[in-house]
């Protein structure tokens, strides 16, 4: 494989294709619009489905046809974008349909900004639709793993047959990097789609639905969900590790491309003679509970630091992994405004000052 210089928007776009995408409908919202720019053209080059919807709305609910006759469909959008898709979304969950979701972030609430931001977090985790659903999230932080994360999440839909959402904040649709994209994407073998409706001849009808009028078949449904969430955070928790050694006193936690600015800061920190290791999250649900308090519980570690373009959305789940074991500090900036390196440093220095030894009192 070649590498070539891409940016992110676009890099999603083909890899959901080698990933063997066939449908995509979108409604344009910046910072996303190079996928479905992009899309116009290579879906007609491999007899796809491209289709600009009426609405998010329409979008949704095209998804939920798409995906029921089996077929590996996918829609790109942001924030309000994916705001409006939420009742279908909780719709395709409780019919256990395998969608893809891209959301590029952008700052909120309301219409916001269009500049990055990670202000979706909640909506995303913690399912911004109606009853008792989740979606599988991955968080990229580079362009490749962008690539890599999202041919990954078609396997992962078509696993648990359920929707996945991939987001990432408006650096990662905009900026550009050298990235490897395989032709083919090879992936573990997956049982055939016996559930798709795909023509009754020969077979009596399959009905999806997520409609149950019946309380008791409902909480049946309900029920084979929960397991299928429960054997996602037993399989599907993603993490990485950063700099974690003994020495470190620090710990900082981020995710998506806020990592990276963190990475950029403990190298210069080290120059300066503090020890900090980074925990990045991959996979925000299943969030990586049990790995940050292993993290966070060493003897070694004095303070927690979670940095988000949020206003700690993030840092509501840690604080829940770490369950009051160390003292977290939380700092973000909001607004379409990406803390610096600098800045992530500076309250590194006011943790580590706080933790020196104050001098003792000079004898008469």
């Amino acid at each position: 494989m070649a590498k070539i210089l891409m940016k992110g928007n676009e890099a999603i776009a083909e890899a959901a294709i080698k990933a063997g995408a066939t449908n995509y409908f979108c409604y344009p919202i910046t910072p996303q619009n190079e996928v479905a720019e992009y899309m116009s053209k290579r879906m007609p080059e491999i007899d796809g489905v491209f289709l600009q919807g009426e609405s998010e709305l329409a979008v949704a609910n095209m998804l939920f046809g798409a995906s029921s006759t089996g077929k590996r469909v996918f829609t790109t959008s942001s924030s309000p974008g994916i705001s409006l898709m939420q009742e279908a979304i909780s719709y395709m969950a409780g019919a256990q349909l395998p969608v893809v979701i891209v959301n590029i972030m952008r700052g909120g609430p309301g219409l916001g900004g269009i500049l990055p931001a990670q202000s979706d977090y909640f909506q995303a985790t913690k399912g911004g639709g109606h009853g008792d659903y989740r979606v599988l999230v991955l968080a990229p932080s580079t362009i490749q793993e962008a690539v890599d994360l999202m041919m990954l999440s078609f396997h992962l839909a078509d696993k648990y047959r359920n929707p996945v959402m991939m987001i990432g904040d408006g650096m990662i649709g905009q900026m550009m990097e050298s990235v490897e994209i395989p032709e083919k994407y090879t992936e573990p073998e997956l049982p055939p789609k016996t559930w798709a409706a795909t023509g009754a001849r020969g077979r009596d009808p399959i009905i999806i639905k997520s409609l149950y009028l019946d309380p008791n078949l409902l909480e049946d449904n309900c029920s084979i969900l929960e397991e299928k969430y429960d054997r996602m955070k037993k399989e599907e928790v993603r993490f990485e590790l950063y700099k974690i050694a003994p020495k470190n006193k620090l710990l900082i936690i981020a995710y998506g491309t806020m990592a990276r600015i963190c990475q950029t800061a403990i190298d210069e920190l080290e120059k300066e003679g503090i020890s900090a290791g980074l925990f990045r999250p991959i996979s925000l649900f299943p969030f990586p509970e049990d790995a940050i308090y292993k993290e966070v519980t060493k003897k070694n570690i004095s303070d927690v630091l979670v940095i988000e373009m949020s206003t700690a959305q993030m840092c509501e789940d840690v604080e829940r992994a770490a369950v009051g074991k160390k003292p977290i500090t939380f700092f973000g900036r909001t607004g379409g405004i990406v803390p610096s390196p600098e800045e992530v440093m500076e309250q590194a220095r006011k943790l580590t000052d706080k933790r020196k030894p104050k001098p003792g009192k000079k004898k008469a």
